[in-house]
C-alpha cells in the first residue's frame, strides 16, 4: 500500500529568499554555544519516523516527538528550537528527523524555522523516507532510476559508508523477502545530481542498469546536512534493524546518551534430567500432562558425553557459551537406576567451568497452584473450602536449597541468587492460574534468589517477585520434547495444521496469535526447509533489537538429532556475516541481563521524567541525572571523565553506564569529535540546478511516499 505525502518542490535557497530571511554560510557551531542532547522528530504518522522513535526508545536516546497530524501540536519555530540559558545560546535538538526532505507546505515558517537552525547550529537532519529529487540532491527515478519493489535485494554498504557511520557492518544489507505473496519494501533508487555533494553511504543495483542508486546518503548543500534515505521500512524490518545504528550516529556525530548493543544468550533447561517424548501416533508426550493418566509409553530424551563434547566444540567456534540450568535430582535418578553410573553427569562435572550454570530446582516440580491432571488441560486444585491449593513455602525452598546444595558439591561455578524455575512455575499462568503462587516470594527470599526468569511469551514486563526481579526469556519454537527432526514436524504439524487436516485445529481457534499453514510439512525436510529458516529469522530479530533478555532451550534439542545447532548456527553464522569484527555479538549470564534491563528501566523513568539534563559545549559533554539513576552514553572512542577512558568498545565507540552519583557527569570528547558543519554555501539555488534538466518534475510523475504496515 501506498500513501501519497506532498513534499514541497522549492528550494532551500528560493524559500528563505520567499520568506524574507537572511541567507548566509554556514559555519561550524561556536565553541561556547549549548547544545541539547535530544533528537527532534516531526512525525507524519508514517512507519519510518516511527522506526526511528523506537530505536531511540529501546536506547534510551531522548527525543521530542511533533506529530503533524495531531490537532494542537506545538509550532515549530525559532523559539520551539532555541533559546539563550545563563546568556549561552542554545540548541535544543542535536538533530532534526523528518517524514522526508520537505513536509511542510510551500512557503512555510516552519520549515524556514528548520532551515535557519540547522544552518546556524549545524544540526545534521534525517530525511525517514523520501522520493528520490533534486530537492534531495537526487535524479528522478525516471532518469536512468528505479522506482518499485526491493524485496530480496542485497543491497551494499559503500566504502564512504563503511569509512564513516556504517563502518560496523561488513558490507551487506540484505532487504527482506519473507512472502512472495507480500509486498515488503518500496524503494526509489537513483544516481546524485549533477554536481550536488552527495555521498552514497548504502546501494543497490540499478535493475536494467550498469549503475547503482543509492538507498541512503549524505546531501551537503545551503550550509546543511541530510542523510536521504529512499526506501520503506517499520522498525522490525532486518534492513532498517541493520542501519538504525548508523541513522542514529550520523544524526548524533556518535555523541548521544543511550546505548545499543546486539545479545544472544541461551539456556538450556533440563541439564542431567531427562525429558519426555512426543508421541506421534497419540500425538500427546506420555509422562507429561497432555497425555490422560496411563496413556502411552514415556521414551525419555537425555544427552549423552558425545553431547557434551559437541556442546563445547560449538562454543568455541562461535565464541557463545551456553547456559546450562540443571535439575540435580535427574543424575541422582541416573545413578540409582544403573548402580551409582552417570557418564553424561561426570563428563559435565569434568568440564564445569566451560559453561555457566543456573539452578532449576532439584527435581523441577510445578511451583504454583496443585494441579489437578485428572483433566486435559489441567486446572488448580481447591481446597475443602473452594480455596485454590497452592504449593508450600517450604516445598519450593526446598527445591532451591538441596539443588544449591547438590551444584556445589558437583563443584559447579553457580551464581547463588539467579534461579529458573520449572516450567516458570509459581509465577502467574493463564487461564489456569492468573496469579503468583503467594508462597513464592517468601521461598525466593528464603534462599536470598535476587534473580528470576520469567517466560516472555507470557510475562515479558521485567516486575518484582518479592525480593526478586524477574528475567524474562524468549521461548524458541524448538520443543522440549522433540530429540529428532522428525518428531519436531509431526508436533509442529498437529499444532500448526487444521482439523481438516489433521492437525488439532489449535492454529484455527487461536487465529490472533496464531497462523495455520498451508498444508502439512514434510517430517524429512519440514525442519531444515520451513522451522528453521523461520526460527532463525525471529532469533536474528531479537539481537538486532538492542535486545538482552535471552533465549531458551532443552537439553533434549542438544542431544540426539541436536536440532537446537541448526538455529542456533543460522543466527550466529547470519550475524557474523552481517557485522564487522568491532560488533561483536554480547554474551550475558542472566543476573547481569537483569541488571541491565533493571538500570534501562530506571534510566528511562527519570527521562521520561524530564530529570536528565544533558548538553554538549564544544569538545564537553555534561550530564546531569537523580542520585540513584546510572547514566548511559554513547561516544566517541577516546571519550574520557575525569582522566579516565569512558565505557566500553563497540562497534567503533564507546557506550557504557557511569554509577549513579547524583553529581553532574562530565566527559570530555577528543577532538575528532566536533561535529562537521557543511561547507556549501547559500546561493539560493540547488548545486545542480543549472546542468541537469531534472529540476522539474517529469510529466506523469507524482512524488509518492510508500508506507508499509508494521510486520
Amino acid at each position: 500500500m501506498k500513501r501519497t505525502i506532498r513534499t514541497t518542490v522549492l528550494t532551500v535557497g528560493a524559500l528563505i529568499a520567499s520568506l524574507g530571511l537572511p541567507a548566509g554560510t554556514a559555519h561550524a557551531v561556536d565553541a561556547s554555544s549549548r547544545i541539547d542532547l535530544r533528537v527532534l522528530i516531526v512525525s507524519d504518522g508514517g512507519p519510518a519516523t516511527d522506526a526511528i522513535a523506537a530505536e531511540l526508545e529501546t536506547a534510551g536516546t531522548p527525543y521530542t516527538e511533533v506529530d503533524l497530524q495531531q490537532a494542537g501540536r506545538p509550532v515549530i519555530d525559532a523559539g520551539f528550537l532555541a533559546d539563550t540559558v545563563d546568556g549561552t545560546p542554545r540548541a535544543k535538538f542535536q538533530a532534526v528527523v523528518l517524514p522526508n526532505d520537505n513536509p511542510f507546505a510551500a512557503g512555510s515558517a516552519e520549515m524556514a524555522a528548520l532551515v535557519a537552525y540547522e544552518q546556524t547550529y549545524a544540526i545534521p537532519q534525517v530525511d525517514a523516507y523520501t522520493y528520490a529529487r533534486p530537492e534531495a540532491g537526487l535524479q528522478y527515478p525516471v532518469y536512468g532510476g528505479y522506482s518499485g519493489s526491493v524485496d530480496g535485494v542485497q543491497a551494499e554498504v559503500t566504502a564512504a559508508g563503511q569509512a564513516g557511520p556504517f563502518g560496523y557492518l561488513d558490507g551487506a544489507v540484505p532487504f527482506e523477502d519473507n512472502s512472495p505473496d507480500v509486498g515488503e519494501s518500496y524503494a526509489y533508487l537513483s544516481t546524485p545530481v549533477a554536481g550536488a555533494d552527495f555521498i552514497p553511504y548504502v546501494d543497490a543495483p540499478i535493475p536494467g542498469q550498469s549503475t547503482r542508486g543509492s538507498l541512503v546518503g549524505e546531501y551537503r548543500h545551503d550550509g546543511r546536512r541530510e542523510l536521504v534515505l529512499t526506501f520503506v521500512y517499520n522498525q522490525y524490518q532486518q534492513q532498517f534493524r541493520l542501519l538504525a545504528r548508523g541513522i542514529v550516529e550520523w544524526m548524533t556525530d556518535g555523541v548521544h546518551l543511550g546505548a545499543s548493543r546486539n545479545y544472544f544468550a541461551v539456556h538450556v533447561d533440563d541439564v542431567f534430567a531427562a525429558d519426555d517424548r512426543w508421541d506421534t501416533e497419540l500425538n500427546c508426550t506420555p509422562g507429561d500432562i497432555d497425555c490422560p493418566p496411563g496413556q502411552g509409553v514415556a521414551n525419555p530424551i537425555r544427552m549423552t558425553p558425545a553431547d557434551v563434547d559437541y556442546a563445547i566444540e560449538w562454543q568455541g567456534r562461535h565464541q557463545v557459551t551456553l547456559d546450562m540450568v540443571y535439575n540435580g535430582a535427574g543424575s541422582v535418578n541416573q545413578r540409582e537406576d544403573n548402580d551409582g553410573v552417570d557418564e553424561l553427569a561426570d563428563q559435565f562435572i569434568a568440564d564445569r567451568d566451560s559453561f555457566r550454570w543456573v539452578n532449576h530446582t532439584y527435581s523441577h516440580p510445578f511451583l504454583g497452584c496443585v494441579q489437578d491432571v485428572s483433566v486435559v488441560p489441567w486446572k488448580c486444585a481447591t481446597n475443602a473450602d473452594g480455596s485454590t491449593a497452592w504449593v508450600s513455602r517450604t516445598e519450593i525452598a526446598d527445591e532451591i536449597a538441596n539443588n544449591g546444595v547438590w551444584g556445589r558439591t558437583a563443584g559447579l561455578p553457580l551464581e547463588n541468587d539467579e534461579l529458573v524455575t520449572g516450567e516458570h512455575s509459581g509465577l502467574r499462568i493463564s487461564p489456569q492460574q492468573p496469579e503468583d503462587n503467594p508462597n513464592l516470594a517468601l521461598a525466593l527470599a528464603d534462599n536470598d534468589v535476587r534473580w528470576l526468569a520469567s517466560d516472555n511469551s507470557r510475562d515479558p514486563v521485567q516486575r518484582q517477585v518479592g525480593p526478586s526481579t524477574t528475567v524474562s526469556r524468549y521461548p524458541m519454537n524448538v520443543f522440549y520434547n522433540a530429540g529428532r527432526a522428525a518428531e519436531q514436524v509431526d508436533e509442529y504439524n498437529w499444532i500448526y495444521t487444521s482439523r481438516a487436516q489433521g492437525g488439532s485445529g489449535i492454529c484455527e481457534d487461536n487465529p490472533a496469535t496464531s497462523t495455520c499453514l498451508s498444508a502439512p510439512l514434510s517430517t524429512t525436510t519440514g525442519y531444515a526447509d520451513h522451522i528453521v529458516p523461520l526460527e532463525t529469522r525471529t532469533g536474528l530479530g531479537h539481537v538486532l533489537s538492542n535486545d538482552p533478555k535471552p533465549h531458551f532451550i532443552h537439553q533434549s534439542n542438544l542431544a540426539e538429532d541436536r536440532i537446537a545447532y541448526p538455529v542456533l548456527d543460522g543466527i550466529l553464522d547470519g550475524y557474523s556475516a552481517l557485522f564487522a569484527d568491532n560488533t561483536p555479538v554480547v554474551n550475558l549470564r542472566m543476573k547481569d541481563i537483569g541488571a541491565e534491563l533493571q538500570r534501562r528501566a530506571v534510566w528511562k523513568s527519570a527521562v521520561a521524567a524530564g530529570q536528565v539534563t544533558a548538553y554538549r559545549v564544544g569538545d564537553t559533554v555534561t550530564v546531569q541525572a537523580p542520585d540513584g539513576v546510572a547514566v548511559t552514553a554513547t561516544m566517541p572512542a577516546g571519550t574520557v571523565s575525569a582522566g579516565t577512558g569512558f565505557g566500553d568498545a563497540y562497534a567503533g565507540g564507546v557506550s557504557g553506564w557511569a554509577a549513579p552519583t547524583g553529581q553532574p557527569l562530565t566527559l570530555t570528547l577528543p577532538s575528532s569529535g566536533t561535529p562537521a558543519a557543511a561547507t556549501a554555501s547559500v546561493t539560493g539555488e540547488e548545486t545542480a540546478t543549472a546542468t541537469t534538466p531534472a529540476t522539474r518534475v517529469p510529466a506523469g510523475v507524482r512524488e509518492r511516499v510508500p508506507y508499509t504496515p508494521d510486520s
